[in-house]
């Protein structure tokens, strides 16, 4: 009987679920599968995009933890693409790979004043407030009036991070480093931007809602973005999710904080629609000083057009939550302008000719971008390995597919790689960091540390 040996680069949900989906698709050939991770620790942004204090999230980790704990899929942590394996590496000890390395750096905007001191990518603060690895341990929030621009999920993350008392967060897995920097905070009004109107948001309903469920923390929302248009009338009609959202943002319409009554709260979550972002004003120093937006209006088919009319509200910092984008890997194709690696349904394409490269294939956010919930990220999954499955004609012939190889490999290399009983040693010392304080956890941030816990140095 064939066998196939895989590797699949990336050990978040989109890699986990492809070795799940694989091991358990009816085929006429064994397989033997290799995760490579650049982290010492797995599951991606399950672990490190999630904000502490959304649990039920993070309870995805608990699936994930079933496939990888079967026993039937390696586990190499702390290996960087391109760095310490690269593709001829693969193309040697497999017959196929699959990357799943997802999106984790910030869309660019193009206004001007947005590279300005101050101003912030999501996803930098979203790494660090999760203990990444790889972004600076200090976060300085010393601005009282910040700014988050979109109007997704993450914006929502990242403006209730920021609006959220620190001692709010101990009962979770937050980094000791990030508590502290939470505490220090000067934060008293933080300003969320969305160019178009409440019934074309794209976060959920949980996530709105969570904005008034924190302590001391006023959420203001203003009438005059409620006067709706007939498509946005119809939205709330006839999607349950927007009628949803609706409902959670006109109670908070009524509160004596809206009315221009003085707020109660110590600090206050402003939501502003119809507001699109045109300029970020700086300081004699070159800080951000404040944002310049325009206000639109709805073009009457669920879009905005702008009116001309601008204003100005101080901010001493701006964070950009507009959206994910893909890195490009050591070659590999990849599509600048929408930041993933070319592909039909999974199977990667060159570049210019757009024909089929065989033995390599893409899933999650690196093959369709950084858009939909795990149920996507499944689907996804499966329409790759339904179609690795069907080539099997043309996946490579290594030289050399024996198991013991890639440990020889990352030997010879001086890689120290982090395997699962590794991932096994840091969630045990994680979890004992948090027991004394009867916290979920404590992460451990440092990598260097990282590695020497998992290889119990």
């Amino acid at each position: 009987m064939t066998k196939l040996r895989l590797a699949i680069v990336g050990a978040g949900p989109a890699g986990i679920y492809a070795a799940d989906i694989l091991l358990k698709t009816e085929r006429a050939f064994d397989v033997s599968i290799d995760l490579f991770e650049q982290l010492p620790a797995p599951y991606g942004l399950v672990r490190y995009g999630v904000s502490p204090d959304h649990p039920r999230i993070k309870g995805v980790i608990g699936a994930l933890r079933d496939v990888l704990d079967r026993g039937d899929i390696r586990v190499f942590g702390n290996v960087r693409f391109g760095e310490d394996i690269a593709l001829d590496d693969l193309k040697k000890h497999y017959n196929a790979v699959i990357f799943a390395t997802g999106a984790i750096r910030d869309t660019t905007m193009d206004i001007p004043g947005i590279d300005a001191e101050g101003s912030f990518g999501a996803a930098d603060f979203v790494s660090w407030f999760d203990g990444h690895p790889d972004v600076p341990r200090e976060w300085t929030l010393d601005a009282e009036s910040v700014a988050v621009l979109g109007n997704g999920n993450v914006a929502l993350d990242v403006a209730r991070m920021l609006a959220k008392h620190a001692e709010d967060l101990l009962p979770t897995e937050i980094p000791e480093n990030v508590h502290a920097g939470l505490q220090a905070s000067k934060i008293t009004d933080v300003h969320v931007f969305g160019r178009r109107g409440p019934a074309q948001v794209k976060f959920t309903p949980l996530e709105l809602r969570e904005l008034g469920e924190q302590r001391d923390v006023d959420v203001i929302v203003y009438d005059e973005d409620f006067d709706y248009d007939e498509a946005s009338k119809d939205a709330i009609a006839t999607n349950k999710q927007v009628k949803v959202i609706d409902r959670i943002l006109q109670s908070w319409r009524g509160k004596p904080e809206t009315n221009n009554v003085a707020p109660t709260a110590s600090r206050r979550l402003h939501l502003h629609f119809w507001a699109k972002p045109v300029e970020i004003k700086t300081d004699e120093s070159g800080r951000t000083a404040a944002i310049v937006y325009e206000r639109t209006r709805p073009d009457g088919e669920g879009g905005m057009v702008g009116t001309g009319e601008l204003r100005e509200i101080a901010i001493g910092q701006l964070y950009r939550a507009v959206g994910y984008f893909g890195s490009p890997l050591e070659g590999v194709p990849f599509d600048k302008k929408h930041g993933v690696i070319p592909n039909h349904e999974g199977q990667v394409l060159a570049k210019d000719s757009n024909e089929r490269i065989p033995g390599v294939y893409a899933t999650g956010w690196i093959k369709r971008g950084p858009v939909g919930l795990i149920g996507h990220t499944k689907s996804d999954a499966m329409e790759t390995v339904q179609h690795l499955v069907n080539d099997q004609a043309s996946w490579w012939q290594p030289e050399d597919p024996s198991e013991e190889a890639i440990p020889a490999l990352l030997a010879s290399r001086g890689v120290a790689w982090t395997d699962l009983d590794g991932w096994h040693r840091l969630d045990e010392h994680e979890i004992a960091l948090g027991a004394p304080q009867e916290r979920a956890r404590v992460k451990v941030v440092d990598r260097d540390e990282m590695v020497k816990i998992s290889r119990g140095e």
